[in-house]
């Protein structure tokens, strides 16, 4: 008889290092299944990029002010990111990328100048896009951007895949956040959470069965100019950064997108974030 292994499927998307492991005897079904989550993030990296002419946010942004109509899937991300807009006032908007072109967060003390954030703050409001599903309209020199979403959407979407064509326990991790199918057969997976200090590989381990983690935190994207450190955490009402956030805040939740929601929503409530956790009834780990 086969003794059960950890298949681990190792690639890149989206930017970012990806890792779909899947326990099981039968070694050429858990590579399927891996490939089958791969897959499904490549899926998702090419409808939704920003960058390329493969999908639907491109042909949003370069609409020049005409109306497009979007797919059910892609309608459902619009409608969440409009309700979590709302819940969070303003603070959550998937139109604030525009803010990219005045900061750029790699470690230096390049802080642009209020007149370059002003100069962009036109372009940003979700209030200003007309979205009566399935169409949306986007005012010219506007963009979107779903990569606060997608991510954790990626994640979920090739768990359920991934549980559609076997009853494997898994678990997919697309640049720290992750969710698992189930837990192992000899109990739960093991997460690594990302170190605050660069020179340490994992800030301690979290146990997980079945369900999700998220994590949104400031390690590795930050401006540091005369002693104040900026945060890339930008809250797009003002074009600026979050005063005060936690450096990291780690979630647990069903699925990817709530957890990743979560811990987005804590960082963007600055020094609120573990006063908002709390009312979540979240399962939370923050650090400052």
């Amino acid at each position: 008889m086969k003794s059960t292994g950890v298949h681990k499927h190792r690639f890149t998307a989206m930017g970012t290092p990806c890792e779909v492991q899947v326990e099981s005897r039968d070694s050429l079904l858990a590579a399927e299944l891996a490939r089958i989550g791969e897959a499904e993030a490549r899926r998702i990296e090419e409808k939704y990029t920003r960058y390329k002419p493969t999908g639907v946010v491109w042909a949003i942004n370069n609409a020049g002010g005409k109306p497009v109509e979007v797919d059910e899937e892609t309608a459902g991300l619009i409608d969440y990111a409009a309700q979590v807009h709302a819940l969070s006032e303003g603070r959550f908007d998937v139109t604030s990328g525009v803010l990219r072109r005045a900061w750029t967060f790699d470690g230096s003390d390049r802080v642009p100048a209020p007149e370059q954030v002003a100069a962009l703050m036109p372009l940003v409001g979700w209030g200003k896009v007309q979205w009566e599903c399935p169409r949306l309209i986007l005012p010219p020199g506007m963009e979107i951007d779903l990569g606060g979403i997608c991510k954790e959407y990626a994640v979920d979407r090739a768990a359920m895949a991934i549980m559609a064509a076997a009853d494997c326990p898994a678990l997919i991790n697309f640049g720290g956040d992750l969710r698992t199918t189930r837990a192992k057969a000899g109990g739960r997976w093991a997460v690594a959470i990302e170190s605050l200090d660069p020179a340490k590989a994992s800030g301690g381990l979290l146990q997980i069965g079945e369900g999700a983690i998220a994590t949104s935190g400031d390690a590795r994207r930050f401006l540091l100019k005369q002693g104040r450190r900026y945060s890339h955490i930008l809250d797009p009402r003002t074009g600026w950064p979050v005063e005060s956030p936690p450096r990291s805040v780690t979630v647990a939740a069903r699925t990817c997108v709530q957890a990743g929601t979560l811990s987005t929503l804590a960082m963007l409530l600055g020094r609120e974030a573990e006063t908002f956790l709390k009312s979540e009834k979240a399962e939370a780990w923050v650090l400052w």
